[in-house]
């Protein structure tokens, strides 16, 4: 049974909130504790390390190993409170379940990049992001720095969820004191560029009037691959520690993350992480139990 946990801060009472990393024992696995290390320092946060077993035999030597890795990363990480949990069943089956039952706040977990898209484009992986309840962010093998996500890059678009995106970066940017970069593609259709220029305006108002620091781009690449190229090198040519994304098929296991646009985006060469988050039904939507701007 898990009890809630409570910390100091701001002289106020609050839970402490908790960051789920499925473990697998990787290098990629230990990039995304790293991550969530730093997450948890700059968000009074706990770390759950989540390994799923294929058999219930397998517990015993299971949770031997989680627990000797628990320690190390207490020890390579002090200062942060780590617990160890084996589940039996599927990772890709059972995430969502497990964020739920301890009311997680984000999943920070690791890819191969190109090497591992079976990883994240098999229908079992595309359930992981699906039926998450909770943001997702996908790490490769860059380690994040210490103090943070200090450039954000924000692609902007034309469906009715940017607005969400935003007010999820703002608060993000408010806790990271981080930079926010907004770029847009170029649309050939005059209708379209007149709507992504009236979102640009949004976008620029919206972090002006919370005091966020932000630049825009617009780019001659078009909606699609070319424009998630053109991302990637704007991102990487100013050093971004993330890319704000969201599933806007949700419902649609084949397209989610298999469309060549996102799956450029999550794998990209640069390694920059990638934060994956599902539209919700209100946009009033709470990463880290901040308040709404």
């Amino acid at each position: 049974m898990l009890f809630p946990i409570f910390a100091q801060r701001n002289q106020a009472i609050i839970p402490m909130k908790k960051i789920i990393v499925p473990l697998d024992f990787t290098a990629v696995s230990e990039t995304a504790v790293n991550h969530a290390q730093n997450l948890a320092i700059h968000t009074s946060s706990e770390v759950y390390l989540l390994h799923v077993i294929a058999k219930e035999s397998g517990r015993e030597d299971a949770e031997k190993r989680v627990e000797a890795y628990r320690e190390m990363a207490s020890a390579d990480y002090p200062g942060v409170v780590f617990h160890g949990m084996v589940r039996t069943g599927s990772i890709f089956d059972d995430i969502g379940n497990v964020a739920s039952e301890i009311q997680a706040n984000l999943i920070v977990m690791g890819t191969h990049g190109m090497r591992g898209m079976q990883f994240l484009v098999g229908s079992n992986a595309l359930r992981i992001v699906s039926s998450s309840p909770i943001p997702i962010i996908i790490v490769q093998e860059r380690r994040i720095r210490a103090e943070g996500y200090d450039d954000i890059v924000v692609p902007l678009d034309l469906h009715k969820e940017t607005k969400q995106k935003l007010n999820l970066v703002l608060r993000m940017a408010k806790h990271f004191d981080s930079r926010v970069h907004l770029m847009s593609p170029r649309e050939s259709d005059e209708f379209l560029q007149n709507k992504l220029d009236r979102n640009m305006a949004y976008a620029r108002q919206f972090f002006e009037e919370h005091g966020v620091e932000y630049t825009t781009t617009i780019s001659d690449a078009e909606s699609g691959s070319d424009f998630a190229d053109a991302l990637i090198r704007f991102a990487a040519s100013q050093e971004t520690d993330l890319i704000t994304i969201m599933n806007l098929q949700k419902n649609s296991l084949v397209n989610m993350i298999g469309g060549n646009y996102t799956q450029r985006i999550i794998t990209n060469e640069a390694q920059i992480p990638v934060l994956l988050v599902n539209p919700m039904d209100t946009g009033n939507f709470d990463l880290f139990g901040w308040p709404a701007p």
